[in-house]
């Protein structure tokens, strides 16, 4: 079986300013779901283009359309596995802060543990089984990661789903989320040319406002959301 997840991001990561920020993303069991998953979302898009009169060429994103757009947007995607990370900048230690290799370090490991915990959360539900999964495909917004940390990132998700990781401080291993895991595609995307990474767009501005706002219980039943730090 493949997956496919898409994702993206919502804030801005400086705790001096800021105080949320979001990965946010849905992932796609087959080929054919993710097909098909593109085909309705865009039709979506097409629909709001022609009723208020978006050019051919404007893309949909979060920060151009009005709210009444978005929903209708995240409502095309409801039948779908969605998932977000809200960070508290509050609570991160001020030394991830300080230079960009650090911020870029903290931001994979809280994207790496979102998604485990989401595909954990399908493994026990019995949606996917851990030794069925035998490829998964990647695919983030490119402006989502600095050029030098993709290999950085890459080999994180290696680790936590295909090879498994050692925690040093404990002293303890941890097996992969798939044993029969042959690799991990991760690809950068220009979210222009790719309809589900306009999706995962409208995923994470959602959390986003809903965390914000604390009304982010409101969609536990729609999204899996990990809270970080612990």
């Amino acid at each position: 079986m493949e997956l496919f997840v898409y994702t993206d991001e919502s804030g801005v990561f400086d705790k001096i300013h800021n105080h949320i920020y979001v990965f946010g993303g849905i992932i796609l069991l087959g080929k054919e779901e993710k097909d098909a998953t593109s085909r309705k979302y865009s039709n979506a898009e097409s629909s709001i283009r022609k009723k208020c009169r978006y050019n051919k060429s404007d893309e949909l994103k979060a920060c151009l359309i009005s709210n009444s757009e978005k929903g209708k947007l995240f409502r095309s995607l409801n039948q779908c596995i969605k998932f977000g990370v809200v960070i508290n900048q509050k609570c991160v230690l001020d030394r991830i802060f300080e230079g960009k290799k650090d911020k870029q370090r903290y931001l994979d490991y809280a994207y790496k543990i979102g998604l485990k915990r989401c595909l954990e959360n399908l493994i026990r539900q019995n949606i996917i089984s851990h030794d069925k999964v035998d490829q998964l495909h990647v695919f983030v917004d490119e402006h989502t990661t600095a050029t030098n940390g993709r290999y950085e990132l890459r080999e994180g998700l290696e680790q936590e789903f295909k090879n498994g990781t050692y925690n040093m401080e404990y002293d303890r291993s941890f097996p992969p989320v798939f044993s029969n895991l042959k690799g991990v595609d991760l690809h950068f995307c220009n979210s222009k040319n790719v309809p589900l990474i306009r999706a995962a767009d409208i995923i994470a501005n959602k959390i986003y406002f809903e965390a914000i706002n604390e009304k982010d219980k409101n969609i536990h039943n729609k999204v899996y959301l990990t809270y970080l730090p612990k």
